[in-house]
């Protein structure tokens, strides 16, 4: 059981080079591979978040730890598998599978490489959320981003091959940011080991303690561009507005993975136990995050392309769980966890959704829309037609109608679905402490959280009505159960959060509590495996 822990890294890896050696004509074996792999993928990140949360309670849940080739943890590769990472792996498992079994229709035939791509990017998105140091998370930073490149290019086309150049461009110098970081930080601590860095970072001496939080923050900036945070996020909506519908849906979680490292490393390396670093960046945080939210909610009503509607979303959620990070409570961290899981799945779903909602659209119906909005054409012509009562709705415009209303609500926040459950979970806290003590950072982003979600409510509403009601008509999209069948999933999981909402909350804030005390974490890494074993469990 111990070596479960590995499999999330080695099972897309064996796949994606297996399919490599497949003819791109055998089409039917390489998406049952994929779709196998992807499927195993996710019912073991399931078994994983079990073992990890049911092995105790409270903050004291199990850190396994997985040392390659036995050897310790100063000196080797470690893999550690808390929470935190099994709730990330779980993500990253449902997003692939939906995505894959989406592309089955049309995507898995618009270039080659699809699936060995698809299983390489997999692999990259584990192996960051697992490993236990700074410079293999580098390494599978780049193998996720050397994927996502191939995704982002996917299916050819002069938007999308100017738009995902821009993209690598971006995350190149992204990628030497991190390099320099990482350098720095070694260059004063001596380890990348991230829990003995956390142990180490107190006793650096006052002459070099500028170094280092120097190299954290570009190791920050780093993240951050990745994250999209305003204003290194400015690529992000045209470049998820150019590629495939699956290929957005599972590169979506990329701006989730430098949230996820501002989280781990933040929270571990400069908590209280830092020393004069202790909170160090904190405060930038916050800012960066309601800066995003504005920029992302001005995105987002600026536009009434769908797609860039999306990318806009993105950076608000992005904004949302920096912001929130930032403000250092534990209970507003665990409500951020609670809306990184909603908003994941919701992103997802509207970029799956907008690919069969665009299916039926006429070519231009977003020159259409505000050229009517903006002078008033066609709203006063009268047809033959007029004295109809009523017209039939087709019964696949109804539920893809529905599905963008349930986007909609999930996005703004509004109940009653889990949008909502999130954005309450993350202001409650801030609320609790009473007007009188709360600093203006603090009621900057409450008030962001509340516009944000009026603005998307405006956006959407706005959008929805034009492609449901007021579009010239087109033909209706055909759409295949294939298709269908993710975008349904995703919804679906939003609603089982809202049910299962106690529960859920109930994991999320004990994660938020192991986050703020990573005593048991470090703990975990820094105990010595039994001999022979190449694993550990913390005590």
């Amino acid at each position: 059981m111990d070596h479960l822990v590995i499999a999330p890294i080695v099972i897309p890896l064996l796949v994606g080079a297996l399919l490599m050696l497949i003819d791109e004509r055998r089409r039917a074996l390489k998406a049952t591979l994929g779709v196998a792999s992807a499927s195993a993928l996710l019912a073991l990140a399931v078994l994983l978040l079990y073992l990890t949360d049911h092995t105790a309670t409270g903050a004291d849940a199990t850190v396994r730890v997985y040392r390659l080739g036995d050897w310790p943890s100063l000196f080797g590769i470690v893999l550690v598998l808390d929470r935190l990472s099994a709730m990330m792996l779980v993500l990253t498992g449902i997003l692939g599978l939906s995505a894959l079994v989406f592309a089955l229709a049309r995507w898995q035939k618009a270039g080659a490489h699809f699936h060995s791509l698809f299983q390489f990017q997999l692999m990259g998105l584990n192996g960051a959320f697992l490993t236990g140091d700074l410079f293999n998370l580098f390494v599978f930073f780049e193998i996720m981003l050397a994927a996502s490149y191939g995704l982002a290019l996917h299916g050819s086309g002069l938007a999308r091959v100017r738009a995902g150049l821009h993209y690598i461009a971006i995350n190149l110098a992204a990628s030497l940011l991190f390099l320099i970081g990482v350098s720095m930080i070694y260059g004063v601590s001596g380890t990348l080991n991230m829990a003995e860095l956390a142990v180490r970072i107190a006793g650096v001496a006052p002459e070099d303690r500028g170094l280092l939080e120097a190299g954290a923050a570009i190791l920050g900036v780093a993240f951050l561009i990745k994250a999209g945070m305003w204003p290194l996020g400015f690529w992000l909506p045209n470049t998820y507005t150019t590629v495939g519908a699956p290929s957005a849906a599972i590169i979506s979680i990329l701006s989730k993975v430098g949230i996820y490292a501002i989280i781990r490393i933040w929270l571990l390396v400069f908590g209280d136990s830092a020393g004069t670093s202790a909170g160090f960046g904190g405060h930038w945080l916050l800012i960066g995050g309601v800066l995003t939210i504005a920029f992302g909610s001005i995105a987002v009503l600026a536009t009434q392309n769908l797609a860039r509607l999306a990318g806009g979303s993105v950076l608000v959620s992005s904004g949302t769980l920096l912001a929130a990070v930032g403000a250092g409570q534990v209970a507003v961290t665990g409500g951020a966890l609670f809306y990184m899981t909603s908003s994941v799945l919701a992103i997802a779903g509207l970029f799956l959704l907008i690919e069969l909602v665009e299916r039926g659209r006429m070519v231009g119906a977003d020159v259409l829309a505000v050229t009517r909005e903006a002078f008033g054409e066609g709203e006063d012509e009268e047809s033959d037609d007029d004295d109809a009562i009523g017209v039939s709705i087709p019964a696949i415009m109804a539920i893809l109608g529905i599905a963008f209303m349930a986007c909609a609500l999930l996005l703004a926040g509004l109940p009653p679905l889990s949008g909502f459950l999130a954005k309450f979970a993350i202001l409650a806290p801030m609320l609790a402490q009473g007007a009188e003590g709360l600093p203006f950072t603090t009621w900057a982003l409450m008030a962001a959280l509340i516009l944000s979600g009026l603005a998307t409510v405006v956006a959407m509403s706005r959008t929805g009505i034009d492609v449901f009601w007021a579009s010239p008509a087109g033909d209706l999209p055909r759409v295949r159960l294939v298709e269908l069948g993710p975008v349904m999933m995703l919804l679906a999981l939003c609603v089982a959060l809202t049910v299962q909402a106690g529960p859920v909350m109930r994991y999320m804030e004990d994660t938020a509590r192991s986050l703020h005390g990573p005593e048991r974490y470090v703990q975990g890494v820094m105990t010595t495996a039994a001999p022979g074993t190449g694993k550990g469990v913390a005590p």
